[in-house]
């Protein structure tokens, strides 16, 4: 089963790789898109785009960090060479100085040693096609890390989005339970406030029925609540479903509260106008969620 994902995660690796001690460690936070940098010595430079490649591979969006170092590397096949043609050349004019100059003849190895050229460093050739194999294994681990973590963490995102889900659809049906309480209660009003004016008991039902009709039909979220509860399956759904659903979600929050929100400008009753208050809470706290994850 596909699994959703937080933005924010950690992952680090380390490891000794044909006598090559590699790191490598992700960490991220939230982004509307995937925005990858990758740092790592120049050594490595040629490996940068491997890297981010593998990074895509696993990530839909959000800012990843990711820092690779190469801590020590072997080199026992290094060889240091004299360059005996440059030390003589270099012997040779310091002489003449002394010789036909008259100074001070204070040549010594550690004198000789710091001039330029005077050795060879040679060092094996790298095998960029095996240091990016072992390299990327060492990513691969730490990314895999990295995801661990960030599945974790969308499981309880995810358990907390379908409790608040319940809340909502508990909020819901007491407006569906309270709503023709309204129309009763302002028939009722309407009736008394006919017979006040009037001071009689004799008055027109039908008009009394009409205004109430009329009201009940300002008045009525039959067609808002059945569209939130339409919403709210299909969040449940894309979060059993898994995957990159973040854009998906936030976009759908944006229809679950324009729902709320006519529910609230149709109900004139203060104890439901308390509840749809409560609705959206729950949606903020519901976005506030979305918003970190993938």
């Amino acid at each position: 089963m596909t699994l959703i994902k937080s933005m924010t995660g950690y992952g680090r690796a380390v490891a000794t790789v044909n006598g090559r001690e590699f790191t490598a460690e992700l960490r991220s936070v939230n982004n509307r898109y995937l925005d990858c940098t990758v740092k790592l010595p120049r050594i490595l430079s040629f490996a940068e785009d491997a890297v981010k490649q593998a990074v895509k591979a696993a990530v839909s969006r959000g800012k990843v960090d990711v820092y690779i170092s190469l801590k020590s590397e072997t080199d026992a096949d290094t060889s240091v060479t004299l360059n005996q043609a440059v030390l003589e050349g270099y012997l040779e004019a310091m002489h003449r100085m002394v010789d036909e100059f008259g100074v001070k003849d204070d040549i010594s190895v550690s004198t000789i040693a710091k001039l330029p050229d005077i050795f060879t460093v040679e060092k094996p050739r790298l095998d960029e096609e095996q240091l990016l194999k072992d390299l990327m294994s060492v990513v691969e681990q730490a990314i895999a890390g990295y995801d661990a973590m960030r599945c974790t963490e969308g499981a309880a995102m995810a358990a907390d989005l379908r409790s608040r889900g319940e809340t909502i659809l508990s909020l819901v049906e007491q407006v569906e339970q309270g709503s023709p309480q309204t129309v009763a209660d302002y028939r009722a009003r309407l009736e008394a406030k006919i017979k006040e004016v009037l001071a009689s008991s004799n008055i027109d039902e039908s008009r009394i029925l009409t205004e109430a009709a009329i009201f009940a039909d300002k008045v009525a979220v039959d067609e808002e609540t059945v569209r939130l509860r339409s919403h709210l399956q299909q969040m449940n759904t894309m979060l059993s479903d898994g995957g990159a659903v973040g854009r998906k979600l936030d976009f759908l929050l944006q229809e679950m509260n324009r729902e709320a929100n006519t529910i609230g400008s149709k109900c004139s009753d203060v104890r439901l106008a308390r509840v749809v208050v409560e609705i959206k809470a729950e949606l903020e706290k519901i976005r506030e969620q979305t918003q970190n994850i993938e």
